[in-house]
């Protein structure tokens, strides 16, 4: 942490967080803060401790100890839903998305709490003009506009991503937690997805779980690495790409 600054400045401040599954502390005393509008990257080995970081912060898992803030305020023991009207949402590892739903449906739906609208027996959702619109835009910025009426479950797996990826920022929140975005895809796709996050997450605070290096330092103003739970370097990408720490655990791949 910054000399003279308290985890309530930043925009999501992780403080001591362990968690422990059987006796194994999956997260070890991991402490971690996040500027507004910063692109944090965090990288470790397989089964180091990312995901179930992620579910955490996002109120999947309950912490054995330590803090988590949003925005100043506490979110730990909070559940999800609950840290999502605060501010923060997330994807996932394995899409999460409604596969019988229209392409249209799904962001409509992922946009519903954000602009105000509650459950009204009245009034349908096709003549909420505002949210069509709003939906219709984000399809474009997504370049799913074409795809519009297709059953999300018929979509290319790239475009299934791409769907999440939209309706994980669709809700409007601060902070927004990417998990492995890119895994699975072709170099091109890879490619596609990295301008899509580019484009979609300006000005936001964006963290994600990457492994392709190509991605992480392409995008990241902070790399965090996290190895068997505890975090062993944190810093800009040309620092954490001379650690040698950082190297010894990825066996070299970094100074590659």
């Amino acid at each position: 942490m910054l000399i003279g600054h308290q985890p309530k400045d930043f925009l999501l401040a992780v403080e001591g967080l362990t968690v422990s599954f059987d006796g194994f502390k999956a997260v070890n005393d991991l402490s971690f803060y996040v500027d507004d509008n910063e692109i944090r990257v965090i990288i470790g080995p397989n089964g180091a401790g990312k995901t179930t970081l992620f579910n955490l912060i996002s109120g999947r898992f309950r912490l054995s100890s330590g803090e988590i803030l949003l925005n100043g305020a506490r979110v730990d023991g909070l559940p999800p839903h609950r840290i999502n009207r605060m501010g923060l949402s997330r994807s996932f590892q394995i899409t999460s998305i409604f596969h019988r739903l229209s392409v249209f449906e799904n962001l409509r739906c992922a946009l519903l709490w954000s602009k105000g609208y509650r459950y009204s027996f009245w009034t349908p959702l096709w003549m909420q003009r505002d949210l069509n619109a709003r939906t219709d835009a984000m399809l474009e910025e997504l370049n799913l506009t074409s795809r519009r009426d297709t059953l999300a479950g018929l979509l290319s797996y790239a475009d299934q991503r791409a769907l999440e990826i939209g309706m994980t920022i669709a809700g409007g929140a601060s902070v927004i937690l990417l998990d492995e975005p890119t895994a699975g895809m072709s170099n091109t796709e890879t490619d596609n997805a990295v301008e899509l996050i580019r484009r979609v997450s300006t000005g936001k605070t964006l963290v994600m779980v990457e492994h392709d290096m190509k991605v992480v330092f392409g995008l990241a103003d902070v790399i965090s690495v996290l190895v068997y739970g505890q975090m062993i370097a944190s810093g800009p990408p040309q620092a954490v790409r001379a650690n040698a720490a950082v190297q010894e655990a990825y066996l070299g791949a970094l100074a590659a």
